[in-house]
């Protein structure tokens, strides 16, 4: 079973080098260069043609440099792929020029064999690192979610990507510390011990305060609540809110390395320091009585107001603080995951940010969209403020916390989200979750199956040398096995997790394909290579499980 816990942010993934596909890109960009006489300057591209009929891999490469060459693509294609035979040798088995100018090569069961040998020999390591030299320092928010009541699902969709995109970028390579903002000073809390003191005193909370049950029940948990002021009813209260959001993130496998208090920005005097250092860089000014930041000229469609006339501090002082603060800790980046309703919060705290003297690309402020639960073709309503809310404990007592991780995952964070609360309890092949698992145990149930002794000699096999002729099941599988360490790189640099419950769904389907197409124990007696495909299982195994693990989500061994 795949590990559950993140990497600890002082604990980068190494760098494995285990990516046959990047050879043979750098085979092509070499090619490329012959033909040029220099590196091309146009990005040369491998894909992965949607028929076999038309190669393992395609470029348009020979349209791109054919302008440049100043001769028809389809010439240039041929020169090309001329170029890339002398550098391929026997891993090129032939190249074929197709449509207006494209080269389609077809790869040798040399190259395959090689390239899964890489693979098992990186093992739980593979596609790990990718990030190279271009490894930094992040510091990532995520969830954020006020303390004045149960997580909902909406900050459920928030953990999941946000720990799910920790783990990606760990597992790339790059120093994660991942922080969870506690919103606890300010209006909402004032009106959240009031709600408190009402239930505490038998009465109705404000009109514009908290009203749902779980009020009335932390209520009856402080001592003494009736006789306690609002103040002191938010302290206790927070607290205790606390302690229910970090079991519930525990549970649902996210885990933080540091509890930020917005309070603490206030109490210790952060506001006012970064106040002054503002106004040292003369990005302050006085206009009616209040205090403003130039934020205008950094971006912004309005300068902002840091404290009003009346002498009280705005929200935006606070974030202005709490960037202070996290610049001051010397991450190269800082990556904010925000609610759908912080649109209008990006350009000015990108200004504020610029401000207090911070790289302009050193502050992402990643956007989520809303989640919808669906069942009956129905929506879910969910109002925290009104006690109208599906918790994040609801939701996975519902559905499972595995299918809770992936459906809050299965689409791009910038899209609105509808969970399909029917389709995420089936224990059947249809739910997407489910298929992937299923893969991964039966695989775990092939390589019982074939016993020690089997799995012994396949690990000690020579996987390169030559062997049976490889069907083109096996190759496919291979092919998608080699794209994983890309998935990695794309996942990390688009912040998109979601493009590893693609991955993930698409290699467990193309083992199917080969376990329907392949024998494995036993493979000879078909004029097969039991040893290529036990290590083949193996390797789709391990990658699969590591999908899971970067998606928060267990690789049973059997189900």
């Amino acid at each position: 079973m795949a590990s559950l816990d993140p990497p600890p942010p002082s604990a980068p993934a190494p760098a494995t080098g285990a990516d046959p596909l990047a050879g043979l890109r750098l085979a092509l960009a070499e090619a490329a260069a012959e033909l040029h006489g220099a590196p091309a300057t146009v990005e040369l591209r491998l894909d992965r043609p949607k028929r076999p009929e038309f190669g393992d891999f395609s470029s348009n490469a020979p349209l791109l440099l054919a302008a440049g060459l100043d001769e028809q693509p389809r010439a240039v294609a041929e020169r090309l792929g001329e170029a890339l035979g002398r550098r391929l040798g026997p891993d090129l088995d032939r190249h074929e020029v197709a449509g207006p100018g494209f080269v389609n090569l077809f790869l040798s069961d040399r190259f395959w064999r090689s390239a899964l040998s890489a693979v098992a020999e990186a093992g739980r390591n593979f596609g790990s690192g990718v990030a190279g030299t271009d490894a930094e320092r992040m510091l990532v928010e995520f969830v954020s979610a006020n303390p004045t009541g149960p997580l909902t699902v909406a900050a459920a969709r928030h953990a999941a990507y946000g720990d799910s995109l920790c783990r990606i970028l760990a597992f790339a390579g790059h120093a994660v510390e991942r922080e969870y903002y506690v919103n606890d000073a300010g209006g909402q809390i004032r009106r959240f011990g009031e709600s408190l003191a009402a239930r505490a005193r038998g009465q109705a909370p404000p009109e514009d305060g908290y009203h749902g049950a779980y009020v009335g029940e932390l209520a009856a948990r402080i001592a003494g609540a009736a006789k306690l002021d609002p103040d002191e009813l938010a302290a206790r209260g927070i607290e205790l809110m606390l302690e229910t959001v970090r079991a519930t993130l525990e549970r649902f496998r996210v885990h933080f390395d540091r509890f930020f208090s917005e309070r603490s920005l206030h109490s210790g005097g952060a506001i006012e320091r970064a106040l002054e250092l503002l106004s040292d860089g003369e990005h302050v000014y006085a206009s009616e009585g209040a205090t403003w930041l130039r934020t205008s000229v950094l971006g912004d469609d309005k300068d902002r107001v840091l404290r009003r006339s009346s002498g009280e501090l705005t929200y935006f002082a606070a974030d202005v603080a709490y960037h202070a603060d996290k610049l001051s800790r010397g991450p190269d980046r800082v990556i904010d995951v925000l609610g759908a309703d912080h649109h209008g919060h990006v350009a000015r705290m990108q200004a504020a940010w610029q401000a207090l003297g911070g790289a302009p690309d050193g502050l992402e402020l990643l956007i989520m969209q809303l989640v919808n639960l669906t069942e009956g073709g129905r929506r879910v309503a969910m109002s925290k403020r009104e006690g109208e809310f599906v918790t994040l404990d609801e939701l996975i007592d519902d559905i499972g916390l595995d299918a809770a991780r992936w459906f809050l995952l299965q689409r791009s964070h910038d899209t609105t989200l509808d969970l399909d609360l029917a389709l995420a309890r089936e224990q059947t092949q249809e739910n997407p979750v489910y298929y992937v698992q299923y893969a991964h145990a039966r695989i775990a149930a092939i390589l019982r199956r074939a016993g020690e002794e089997r799995l012994g000699a396949a690990a000690r096999a020579e996987l390169a040398a030559g062997g049976a002729p490889l069907h083109a099941s096996e190759r496919a599988l291979v092919r998608s096995l080699l794209e994983f360490p890309a998935e990695i790189v794309t996942s990390a640099v688009r912040r998109a997790p979601h493009r590893l419950t693609a991955y993930a769904l698409e290699l467990a389907q193309g083992f199917s394909a080969f376990y329907r197409d392949c024998r494995v124990v036993g493979a000879e007696e078909e004029g097969g290579d039991e040893a290529f495909r036990i290590a083949l299982s193996r390797s789709v195994q391990a990658t699969l499980a590591r999908c899971l693990d970067l998606l928060g989500v267990e690789a049973p061994e059997s189900m």
